[in-house]
């Protein structure tokens, strides 16, 4: 059942830039969001599209990263929440969000890359839950260290965790009660490489189902100082058995932290790093 090239259609892979980028970036002045970076996410609801990012001030960028909001009716013009900083009570970094029966439940990385879970009732209040309890497939804790770039997906009663060692690989744990959570297999199911575009660091920032398949939307290094980031995708018919796009990378000009959104007419590829750019579907 392993996919062949056929399975990673145009919709998914093959995108123009906006030609109003970036959308959104750091206002570049003294406030607490003077720079963003890393993966912020978006979700797309019926009343429109929120954004959760992390801002920081460069001056003091090793001190704290926090969590800002956005909204646009659109997903092209943002408008920030007045009440930014939305949650002052500890790091909040590399985010991602996703709505589970009335919840939203955020896994970011909190300080030195430790991964973590926030959740709310309506996306601006937060409760921190404390950093993931990440166990061996033998049960034993996780090797010390950092876990970070956590991203989810939800099938059935079981939550499947993606995460990352330094952007040394990929690996995939899961839970049944967010307490705590089991790897499936001690060693990355993403690796680096052995092609030029990833060869030094991965990190996994969505999955999406399409059609009968998975589809994991990552970034990768071709460069040892990880100076330049680009965008990739891999499909998988089980969510642990992972297959590189041939054409990776899909997006290049250190473009990174991308997910995938459905517009309800099309697909729209966004890129939250530094700056928040959206690329629409080559037709």
């Amino acid at each position: 059942n392993k996919p062949s090239e056929d399975v990673f259609p145009d919709e998914l892979v093959k995108f123009i830039s906006h030609e109003k980028n970036p959308l959104f970036s750091g206002t570049g002045v003294d406030t607490w969001d003077e720079k963003i970076r890393e993966r912020g996410y978006i979700l797309k609801e019926s009343d429109g599209y929120h954004m959760w990012y992390t801002g920081y001030r460069e001056e003091t960028k090793d001190e704290m990263k926090s969590l800002g909001y956005a909204t646009s009716p659109d997903g092209i013009v943002w408008t920030r929440h007045p009440g930014n900083p939305i949650f002052t009570g500890g790091w909040v970094e590399d985010m991602m969000v996703i709505k589970h029966d009335s919840l939203y439940y955020m896994f970011a990385e909190g300080r030195n890359d430790i991964a973590h879970l926030l959740v709310s009732a309506d996306k601006v209040n937060w409760t921190d839950h404390g950093s993931l309890r990440i166990k061996l497939t033998n049960g034993e804790p996780l090797t010390p260290g950092p876990y970070g770039t956590p991203t989810v997906y939800i099938e059935g009663d079981v939550w499947h965790l993606y995460y990352e060692r330094n952007d040394l690989g990929i690996w995939h744990a899961t839970s049944t009660d967010l307490k705590e959570w089991r790897n499936v297999q001690d060693e990355p199911v993403i690796e680096m490489g052995p092609e030029e575009y990833d060869r030094f660091g991965v990190a996994l920032n969505q999955i999406i189902r399409h059609g009968d398949y998975y589809y994991g939307y990552y970034h990768g290094t071709p460069t040892e100082d990880w100076s330049d980031w680009n965008m990739n995708v891999a499909v998988s018919p089980d969510l642990n058995e992972w297959k590189k796009f041939s054409g990776n990378p899909i997006l290049r000009e250190n473009k990174s932290s991308g997910i995938l959104i459905h517009d309800g007419a099309q697909y729209r590829l966004y890129t939250l790093h530094e700056q928040v750019q959206l690329h629409f579907p080559k037709k």
